[in-house]
């Protein structure tokens, strides 16, 4: 321990140089002008594997972004560990929500802040770092999968698993893209929910009208639509659409001061739905409008709207599935609309929620590991409110692997939105855990 540990001082340097030289290329996997920059960002991961003497190539499948596979053998007979990450980040939004430039990476204070910082930059620098550690110590197969289209679904996927199934098989699969349940203590994710996301439109006119010569006859399309939305919760916020699944959670106490905090809550705001908070983020579903289509209240005119739409974005607790959700929301839906109004349901997208079986040889290995590395702090086996869909595709590809969910995130980490940041004791407390990990299974 106290050798990996002069170990992880003498790769600290370098990885965080790597780290920003990644964070500094705008791999935005939504935004099709920025497709060379997805395709530098493939190249540039490949290089520092190879570096680190990996076989590395750059591979696609049709219409898929290009993902970086790196291979090293291990000894005979040994077990092979898949690493996981994804090169691909969100967009940035507008750059004035951010305290410093979102493509430079800024260390303020304990954390490093920029796009993609810890999801997922973060989390190829973990394996990257774990992997200069051992050098050529290790004592397993390792394979490396850094993908480049999680941030919008993982569509190619499936195919690229059943293409290159026999470079990526493995006996371990550890995929870096979540976190841990506070700073200082580890955790292993063992549930996702899965998501259904609609835009729904209700229409209730062929053209606009003068909202005084028939307002108090034609209903106008907004309200009709308001009135739907709220038939979607009953009077304690649970959500009110029949046949949707909803399930326990692990005894974990989340405190009503840390909820506030790191929610952004204000402090009258009062919580919705019934059960402990825990069932409320991993287990039960949850029913969201994330966007209206709507006149701007500035220069708005005396005129009943013909149509609205709005996104629906639901998650879907684990042990359900998403057709069955999408049929129970539809159903739900076509019962409620009011007045008459013409109902169109267009489905976005899906993913699958996931539960994972978190006992086995592997999962004592990284328990124990992860609590030599963060100096005795046992992990917590967490729930994620929100979803991954693409550990359902592993889960079924490689049925007889122990997937083990992990990453550099914490409770702050404000991943997807202004200002994500980066715990940087963390970052070196992961890599370690991911040193000590790839040691034990070797050993076991």
């Amino acid at each position: 321990m106290t050798d990996l540990r002069a170990r992880l001082a003498d790769v600290l340097p370098g990885v965080r140089r790597d780290l920003d030289t990644l964070i500094r290329i705008q791999s935005v996997s939504a935004d099709p002008e920025r497709a060379s920059e997805v395709q530098r960002s493939a190249a540039t991961v490949r290089d520092l594997f190879a570096a680190e003497g990996f076989d590395a190539q750059v591979l696609s499948v049709a219409g898929g972004a290009p993902a970086v596979v790196a291979r090293k053998a291990g000894p005979e007979g040994a077990p092979t560990v898949l690493l996981y990450a994804h090169h691909d980040v969100q967009p940035e939004g507008d750059p004035a929500d951010w305290d410093s430039p979102p493509w430079v990476p800024t260390e303020r204070g304990e954390r490093l802040y920029a796009r993609g910082a810890a999801d997922d930059k973060a989390g190829i620098v973990t394996h990257l770092g774990a992997l200069r550690m051992l050098g050529d110590d290790l004592a397993v197969g390792v394979t490396v999968f850094v993908e480049g289209e999680e941030e919008v679904g993982s569509d190619s996927l499936p195919a690229f698993l059943r293409e290159h199934r026999d470079l990526l098989e493995a006996d371990v699969i550890v995929i870096a893209d979540s976190g841990n349940w506070d700073i200082g203590v580890p955790a292993l994710t063992t549930s996702l929910r899965g998501l259904v996301r609609v835009d729904v439109e209700v229409r209730t006119l062929t053209h606009a009208v003068h909202s005084g010569m028939w307002g108090g006859l034609v209903p106008d399309s907004l309200i009709t639509l308001s009135r739907l939305i709220a038939t979607l919760h009953d009077d304690e916020g649970n959500v009110a659409v029949a046949g949707l699944h909803a399930g326990p959670a692990a005894d974990v106490d989340y405190p009503e001061a840390r909820l506030r905090a790191e929610s952004g809550a204000l402090a009258t705001t009062q919580w919705i739905g019934s059960g402990s908070a825990v069932e409320r983020l991993w287990t039960k579903p949850s029913l969201s409008i994330t966007g209206i289509d709507a006149p701007k209240v500035d220069g708005a005119s005396n005129t009943l709207v013909p149509a609205a739409r709005a996104k629906i974005s639901m998650r879907v607790a684990p042990g359900d599935t998403t057709a069955n959700a999408l049929a129970c929301l539809k159903a739900h839906l076509e019962a409620h609309v009011p007045w008459g109004a013409q109902l169109t349901v267009t489905l976005v997208d899906t993913g699958e929620a996931t539960t994972i079986d978190a006992t086995g040889p592997a999962y004592d290995v990284a328990r124990a590991t992860f609590a030599e590395a963060w100096d005795g702090t046992t992990p917590v086996d967490m729930g994620v409110g929100g979803s991954i869909p693409f550990i359902a595709e592993f889960v079924d590809t490689f049925p007889h692997a122990s997937v083990l969910v992990t990453g550099v995130e914490d409770p702050d980490t404000r991943a997807h939105g202004p200002n994500e940041g980066l715990h940087l004791a963390e970052l070196e407390r992961v890599i370690l855990a991911h040193a000590l990990l790839l040691q034990g299974l070797g050993r076991r």
